[in-house]
């Protein structure tokens, strides 16, 4: 497909900072409008330049999803002691032997989506909750799941400190979905795993778009499949490097 074939390690999040800024979600319509003005924190200089460095000229051309990057405060979702690494387009450490994933990584699996604003989005394996919230601040409504009990009531607390009231969390096994919430305009899975669990495939509407590691520790390929009324039609993106799944998957494969 040509794109950048790098390696991208899931976003499965430290500590959250002791005071948080409010950040208001914004939907597209507004959103490219205030992406032209710089927050005033003193990350945006970084932020506007790690997105037009690394992800506009990297060959992402969503400007939902420009915008949403530009106005998503990464710093807050990584540990304060590498707040000054947060614009850097990398994997950061966020505890539990976890990571946030590389935000090149969190733009093009957010564009391949084709997100609108009200879509009804379920991401597996929430992390720091950084990827939740760029599909929020791009007008979706986010379901998110996290199997990490501990993980799972810290990021509840940053994304509601941050403001993020179109996010759903839930911590659970994400192998299963979230069935009543069914069914999902799109799926975004976080995590690898040498197949998409079936339940996820159930609750996606037809038309509708899930993007995913598939493979094992050794090799993963990211995959778009668009569900369809003939069936799955599957594409494959790029190499990768996610953790894998945990739970319920693990059993039906030992």
């Amino acid at each position: 497909m040509g794109l950048f074939a790098g390696l991208a390690i899931a976003a499965c999040s430290k500590k959250e900072p002791a005071k948080q800024q409010k950040v208001a979600p914004v939907v597209p319509e507004v959103a490219a409008d205030a992406a032209e003005q710089k927050p005033p924190d003193p990350f945006a200089e970084a932020r506007f330049d790690m997105v037009e460095r690394t992800i506009v000229q990297r060959g992402i051309k969503d400007e939902r999803v420009i915008a949403a990057m530009k106005i998503t405060p990464r710093h807050e979702f990584v540990p304060p002691a590498i707040r000054n690494e947060a614009y850097d387009d990398r994997p950061l450490p966020i505890g539990f032997e976890l990571t946030i994933s590389q935000p090149y990584i969190v733009a093009f699996m957010t564009e391949a989506l084709h997100v609108k604003a009200g879509d009804k989005v379920l991401e597996i394996g929430t992390g720091s909750g950084y990827q939740a919230a760029v599909l929020a601040m791009m007008g979706a409504k986010v379901y998110t799941m996290e199997i990490h009990p501990e993980l799972g009531a810290r990021t509840q607390k940053v994304l509601a400190n941050l403001g993020f009231k179109d996010v759903h969390m839930r911590v659970a096994d994400g192998y299963f979905g979230w069935e009543d919430a069914a069914p999902f305009d799109a799926i975004m899975v976080t995590c690898a795993a040498p197949e998409i669990p079936h339940p996820l495939f159930m609750q996606l509407k037809e038309g509708g778009r899930l993007i995913a590691p598939i493979g094992d520790d050794f090799e993963q390929e990211l995959t778009v499949i668009t569900k369809t009324t003939a069936g799955l039609d599957r594409d494959t993106v790029m190499a990768v490097r996610f953790g894998l799944m945990k739970g319920e998957i693990t059993k039906q494969h030992k």
